[in-house]
């Protein structure tokens, strides 16, 4: 791990509430953007287009993405700001395409709006974007200079959002906590901004566990609620922190690196970012020996139906070659898994994957 701990705090600007959008030419105008390119989603347009304003001074160039935050789309979207001559990227829709912008706009050296259209990960405040191939299969993450300049959060979009992308972030902002706690264990002394980022990764697991089931509910009957706030504030801003405060210390380790390797088989494809890093917790804590931290959660993964068998992410105990195959994925080179245990290797991941199967098919039985 590189020593050297950079400090990235988020947006310059963000705000939340109904009709924010209603500001955002002036405040473009006031910075002397004239014309800017709209990435953007088809269905994530679909629900953005009522709440987003005509500007009158302002050109607008749209530009809809294929769905992946790859190489080539990110070169796509390059050519298109420099062909149109746009002075800012704004980006609307999930976090591909909240990385995809930042991607695009950091390489330009343009300014970057975000816009989120879900509350699955944290991408609308963190400078990092993960990157796939064209087929979706996890490639790496890349780290930029510059957040985005501005954060937009209308509740009239995220209340139109599914339910399921809400549930994905809170168990990507979970692994926060599982992931951010196990490596600071590791340290020897923390620095304030450590110290901070760890704070935040606490409040993260607080705040899901306490208020997660009623922010799914109030989501469910389209109601604008304090603990669904609560909740999708926690997954973009909260999450965010941990990494922008922490950096490598607290980004990510065990968790991230399950979902990386489960990317590589076609059977989880069905499985959200966020719920193939919820199963990865608890993966990860089987890793460590922290059996009673599984069976606390256990309860929570069965209230919010996160994956926690074979079962849940597309498997069985006979699908033993894709076990493997996503094992050996996950503790390739690079890999954060390795921050925490340094020795470890396929066939240990394999054995913690089978052995939390019996763990959690037996608490299933027992709750029936």
């Amino acid at each position: 791990m590189n020593t050297l701990l950079e400090v990235r705090s988020g947006p310059a600007y963000y705000a939340c509430k109904a009709n924010v959008l209603e500001t955002l030419e002036a405040k473009l105008s006031k910075a002397n953007i004239r014309k800017v390119l709209v990435i953007h989603g088809r269905k994530s347009w679909k629900v953005a287009e009522p709440f987003f304003p005509s500007f009158e001074n302002i050109e607008t160039i749209f530009f809809t993405y294929d769905g992946e935050c790859s190489d080539p789309e990110i070169e796509r979207v390059k050519k298109s700001a420099l062909e149109q001559g746009v002075d800012a990227l704004i980006g609307i829709g999930g976090g591909k395409l909240l990385d995809l912008a930042k991607s695009a706009g950091n390489s330009l050296q343009k300014e970057i709006i975000l816009i989120p259209t879900l509350a699955s990960t944290c991408a609308a405040w963190t400078p990092l974007s993960v990157i796939y191939d064209d087929n979706g299969s996890y490639v790496r993450y890349d780290i930029h200079e510059k957040s985005a300049w501005m954060l937009f959060i209308e509740p009239g979009i995220l209340l139109d959002s599914p339910i399921g992308f809400l549930r994905a972030g809170i168990g990507d902002t979970l692994a926060k906590w599982y992931e951010g706690n196990a490596l600071v264990e590791k340290l020897a002394t923390k620095s304030v901004c450590i110290e901070l980022a760890h704070m935040a990764a606490r409040q993260c697991q607080e705040v899901l566990l306490t208020y997660g089931e009623e922010a799914l509910a109030d989501l469910e009957k389209g109601k604008w609620t304090d603990s669904l706030k609560r909740v999708i504030e926690t997954n973009i801003i909260t999450s965010g922190l941990v990494g922008g405060f922490g950096d490598q210390y607290l980004r990510i380790a065990g968790a991230h690196s399950i979902h990386n390797g489960m990317t590589s088989i076609t059977q989880t494809h069905h499985l959200l970012h966020g719920e193939k890093v919820a199963y990865g917790i608890l993966v990860q804590l089987m890793l460590e020996g922290k059996f009673s931290e599984i069976k606390q959660l256990i309860p929570f993964y069965q209230v919010l139906k996160m994956p926690m068998t074979l079962f849940d992410i597309g498997l069985t105990v006979e699908h033993r070659a894709e076990l493997q195959e996503i094992a050996a994925h996950s503790v390739k080179e690079g890999e954060g898994i390795h921050l925490l245990f340094p020795d470890i290797n396929r066939e240990k991941v394999t054995a913690a994957m089978e052995n939390l199967e019996v763990l959690t098919t037996h608490a299933s039985t027992s709750m029936d």
